[in-house]
């Protein structure tokens, strides 16, 4: 019996590379030789922050761009056919190699926009996984949507104002993965790509599905794919130190595409437990400047200590112009802002007591492990179902209202703050959830839990299939 070799490949994004990154090195951690594939220049942007564990190799392919600062740029559509065309001969390349140097590979991993992995597996005949990085439940609505049997989308989506899952509330429109009724250019590639990761995974009875959530946080979504797809759910993708106090080793992801310091660990250590408003809207959602004003003004009047996190490089002169603001109203070093920090490492300090969140899904996970309540201010794509979850399913926060232009108003993020971090019930209740949920996280991945014995499976049936 040969070795087990799973070939992981992301999209270079960091939103992309944190948990599939994270999954090639718990599958290394239980013995598996893994390989993590992504971009020329995305492996070039983390070479740096790598790391480095038995059984785990790293590779890269030409997307065509590779000297390029920003591939993309406003052309989304051409960048993702030159990402199919080339990627998909060089990731034909990279297969054949390691045949040729009998490291065969005995599972491909791929992720959200590389539905073209899987058929190049199925052209190798290399058994595939789609990793969905995504919660379950908003890759069950694709899969409503989408399915070549009853898929909505056949029907046309603007008729659509709603749909249910057994078990979950009703999904309003308002609810739903934005992309599915944007008519904004820059959405105009992802309705026919997940619409082909659905067909991809179709085509082949045996592909699996990893969900990045566990069985008890969204037990009706996974149930929904019950003699439909082989879906085994693999999460929370966070680093193990997080769920595993004995691990402390694997508290980085690894992978960081943007620059950061660590100063502001001392001033979370001066501040008193469960105190801090964290403040962070990811990798992607570019903030304008009156919701800046907003949550500025929103944290200041709520008399809390607080660090946010406002990405450079987007709007330069914007962003010293917020510094002065910040300069000129704060006292006593009441707030901080940072260019990027080490998001799970913050969340799990204990001065932190709540999380003004755009509610990707990586920041919900890391949220939930680290037991820290959520204001939830959905930007765009799952955000919104993300949203939905925390709020009304899992009660682990609520979701700040917006205006007729599309922003959160100060006194919306006060009163979110006093609710959540208040003495009030409903902020008791909010917060004593976020601490079940972080428990039965836990509960998950130990020797025994679903997780663990979700990924167990997963090695052997890897094992069984080389």
């Amino acid at each position: 019996m040969k070795h087990h070799h799973f070939l992981i490949i992301s999209f270079p994004i960091q939103s992309h590379i944190n948990p599939t990154l994270q999954l090639a090195k718990n599958l290394a951690r239980a013995g598996a030789k893994v390989t993590f594939a992504t971009t020329v220049r995305g492996l070039r942007r983390v070479q740096q922050s790598l790391p480095i564990l038995t059984g785990l190799s790293y590779a890269s392919f030409s997307d065509g761009h590779d000297e390029e600062n920003n591939p993309s740029g406003s052309d989304y559509t051409g960048y993702m056919a030159d990402f199919r065309r080339f990627g998909s001969e060089n990731l034909t390349k990279i297969l054949q190699k390691f045949v040729n140097e009998g490291q065969s590979v005995t599972c491909l991993v791929y992720t959200l926009l590389v539905p073209w992995a899987a058929a190049v597996a199925r052209e190798m005949h290399v058994p595939s996984a789609f990793l969905a990085i995504q919660c379950a439940t908003a890759f069950a609505i694709y899969h409503r949507f989408f399915n070549s049997h009853d898929g909505i989308h056949a029907g046309g989506i603007a008729s659509f104002s709603s749909l249910e899952i057994p078990g979950l509330p009703m999904f309003s429109s308002g609810d739903l993965p934005t992309f599915l009724f944007s008519d904004n250019p820059m959405n105009a590639f992802l309705v026919p790509l997940m619409l082909e990761h659905i067909q991809e995974i179709e085509k082949d009875n045996e592909s699996l599905v990893f969900l990045n959530t566990f069985e008890e946080l969204e037990q009706e979504a996974v149930k929904a794919f019950d003699n439909k797809l082989n879906v085994i759910a693999i999460g929370p993708l966070v680093p193990s130190a997080f769920y595993n106090a004995a691990d402390s080793t694997d508290k980085p992801f690894g992978g960081d595409m943007f620059s950061k310091n660590e100063d502001y660990f001392q001033w979370l250590d001066s501040k008193p437990e469960k105190s801090v408003v964290y403040v962070a809207f990811g990798s992607l959602v570019v903030m304008n400047r009156a919701q800046k004003v907003e949550i500025l003004h929103g944290l200041l009047e709520s008399k809390r200590p607080f660090l946010w996190v406002i990405r450079s490089g987007s709007e330069e002169e914007e962003e010293e112009e917020m510094k002065k603001m910040l300069e000129n109203e704060l006292n006593n070093g009441d707030g901080i802002i940072v260019p990027w920090c080490s998001q799970t490492e913050v969340l799990s300090h204990n001065s932190i007591g709540c999380f003004v969140t755009h509610c990707g899904w990586n920041s919900i996970l890391e949220s939930l492990v680290c037991g820290v309540p959520l204001i939830c201010c959905p930007c765009f794509s799952d955000q919104t179902t993300n949203a939905k979850l925390v709020e009304e399913v899992w009660g682990t926060g609520v979701r700040a209202r917006i205006n007729e232009e599309v922003v959160m108003e100060r006194g919306e993020l006060r009163k979110c703050l006093d609710m959540v971090m208040g003495h009030g019930e409903r902020g008791k209740d909010i917060r004593r959830n976020a601490q079940k949920w972080r428990g039965l996280a836990i509960e998950a991945v130990r020797d025994g839990g679903s997780t663990y014995n979700n990924l167990r499976k997963v090695l052997e049936s890897s094992r069984s299939n080389s």
